[in-house]
């Protein structure tokens, strides 16, 4: 290293100030303190590696060497920018080395060196791309850990064949370590090509003492940085955050509150003074209504003095001249930043969630109605095609002159009108219809829905299969319903085989189609089944587990309604209505019910 003149001596002594320094121990040792153990550091290193000079000279070195390094370590030590003290430390080393160029690398999150800083005594600083080295060498001391030194590079058998050595004449060169706790972070890297410049051996040594002690400055500042970019990071999402956020002390003085936050109390940000502001900070409660403050001042003291949240899914708050729906949380948070505890509140305003929700449940019973005169439609078809069957059924008989069986078309077509009066009447006010139980032969319920559909050109070429048990009981049920969801089931058996038809176009002559009818009691449970089979085209399990959900359908122009309410009125007298069927195979619904319906509280 190049001495200092006894000039910049005396200014570096002049402004150096005796001071006490902090160090890592929690003691206090003055300015003299530091020289006088650096002096000792370098008497060692001078004794093993004397400098070129006489005692005086060598004196006067060592007392530069040491001010020099203090000066240094106290300015690398005055930032935690990381690129800053990146700067600034590759200045100082330039200076007290008298080196023509250096640079630091440090290792990035892939462990790879990364040029952060690039310096030339002459041209000051200079682009990083443009300064060239040996990447070996810096790669060899963050690999071994150890300085790599050479005073004739061009001379040295390790370096002398290298391009970059070659094409710099590079004469010089040193580079040491960054270490912390032991391991290296990077390099520092100096070298010259002027010989009169040549680095000595104990040059080295003084440069690894500069480098350990500007170690600790890299790696607070490092530190510093990714908290400062941590901090950034929370600070951006509290303030882009959707959700109002406002963070209280013990006092409910405000300590944090986003700009959703003071949208959501209506509150303006040039008003607020946080505790971190200067001046008088805020008090939340202050910022409310006079008749909002007591409800708030008794959830905040609750969440303080228990220590447990507070969540309210809807909370009513009235801003003074609007009222607003809030959904809002209040936490207990530990340790602020002014000390103490305090809590958080994340706060939501759903008013119009809340009236968008007001206006489905209207827009619902607006559709409702429409739903409902699908409904009644549908129903209303089933019954006058049991009227059509049995009106062209009478003018048969009678023109066969058959009265007996002219007569029962009458009572049926009675029967059939009288149903639907009645369930006309039980849609005035939208209620369900009143339910008619009565103790019913379930095989003549079966006969008469029989006799009534045979005569549609829909079933005309459908073989029926009729299956009834000779003990079958009679049940209490409502005539009218259980025949809705046999007719239904029926007519949903002929559109699956008719389906099955347009799907086999070669085989539909020899084709023939089924409907099989069961019905049953099961003594152990009291009640009664009637099964209806199809070997229509059956369903896949996708659709076999949608098939009684409301407006599920696969038909076109379907509203799906029909199996829909068929199981709804199997519920209602007490029963279930269950589907078994495989793509390609058919289809069985089976309905059962118990033989006696089960009583109402009111009943």
């Amino acid at each position: 290293m190049k001495q200092l003149d006894d000039k910049q001596t005396q200014q570096i002594t002049a402004e150096t100030p005796e001071k006490d320094v902090d160090l890592d121990d929690g003691g206090a040792m003055t300015h003299n303190d530091i020289f006088a153990d650096l002096e000792a550091t370098l008497d060692e290193v001078a004794d093993a590696n004397p400098r070129i000079a006489d005692d005086t000279q060598k004196d006067s070195a060592r007392d530069t060497d040491l001010r020099t390094v203090l000066e240094m370590s106290m300015a690398v030590n005055s930032s935690l920018v990381l690129d800053d003290v990146l700067q600034l430390v590759m200045r100082k080393a330039i200076e007290l080395m008298q080196a023509e160029r250096g640079l630091i690398m440090l290792l990035n999150d892939d462990h790879e060196l990364q040029v952060r800083a690039a310096y030339n005594l002459c041209n000051d600083e200079v682009a990083k791309e443009d300064f060239r080295i040996s990447r070996s060498i810096a790669r060899q001391v963050v690999e071994t850990g150890k300085s790599v030194y050479t005073s004739d590079a061009q001379a040295d058998d390790r370096y002398a064949n290298q391009e970059s050595i070659i094409e710099l004449h590079l004469r010089s060169i040193m580079c040491v370590p960054i270490k912390v706790k032991g391991s290296p972070i990077g390099v520092i890297y100096l070298d010259n090509s002027s010989q009169a410049r040549m680095f000595l051996k104990s040059d080295l040594y003084l440069f690894e003492l500069y480098a350990q002690m500007v170690s600790n400055a890299l790696h607070n500042a490092s530190i510093y940085n990714s908290l400062l970019r941590l901090q950034r990071y929370t600070d951006s999402v509290v303030e882009n955050s959707p959700v109002g956020i406002v963070v209280l002390d013990a006092q409910g003085r405000i300590l944090t509150i986003n700009p959703t936050g003071l949208e959501i109390f209506d509150l303006n940000r040039d008003n607020i003074r946080t505790v971190l502001d200067e001046g008088k900070s805020s008090r939340f409660l202050d910022t409310l209504p006079k008749k909002e403050q007591v409800r708030w001042q008794n959830m905040l003291n609750m969440v303080l003095t228990t220590g447990e949240e507070i969540a309210k899914s809807r909370y009513y708050h009235d801003t003074g001249y609007l009222e607003k729906v809030l959904s809002l949380k209040i936490s207990p948070l530990a340790d602020l930043p002014n000390g103490g505890d305090g809590l958080v509140m994340a706060v939501e305003d759903i008013t119009e969630k809340v009236t968008m929700e007001q206006y489905v449940i209207l827009s619902e019973k607006l559709v409702a109605r429409g739903e409902m005169a699908a409904s009644v439609a549908h129903e209303l078809n089933n019954y006058l095609s049991i009227i059509t069957n049995n009106a062209e059924l009478l003018a048969m008989n009678v023109e066969r002159e058959k009265y007996d069986k002219a007569k029962f078309n009458c009572r049926s077509i009675s029967d059939n009108v009288f149903k639907i009066k009645r369930f006309v009447d039980s849609l005035m006010d939208f209620s369900k219809p009143e339910v008619d139980y009565i103790n019913y032969d379930i095989k003549h319920l079966v006969d008469d829905l029989l006799f009534s559909l045979r005569i549609q050109p829909r079933f005309k070429l459908i073989h029926f299969t009729i299956d009834l048990a000779n003990d079958l009981p009679t049940a209490e049920i409502d005539v009218g319903q259980i025949q809705q969801v046999l007719l239904n089931l029926l007519n949903n058996a002929a559109d699956a085989i008719e389906e099955r038809m347009t799907q086999i176009p070669d085989e539909a002559d020899s084709f023939k189609r089924e409907i099989t009818i069961r019905a049953g009691h099961e003594p152990d449970t009291d009640t009664v089944y009637i099964s209806i089979t199809d070997n229509g085209t059956g369903m896949p399990e996708e659709t076999r587990n949608k098939i009684f959900t409301l407006h599920f359908t696969t038909k076109k122009g379907g509203h799906g309604l029909g199996l829909y309410n068929c199981k709804t009125i199997a519920e209602q007298h007490g029963g279930e209505l269950t589907v078994e069927s495989q793509a390609g195979e058919g289809t069985t619904f089976r309905l059962t019910l118990p033989r006696f319906h089960p009583k109402d509280d009111n009943e």
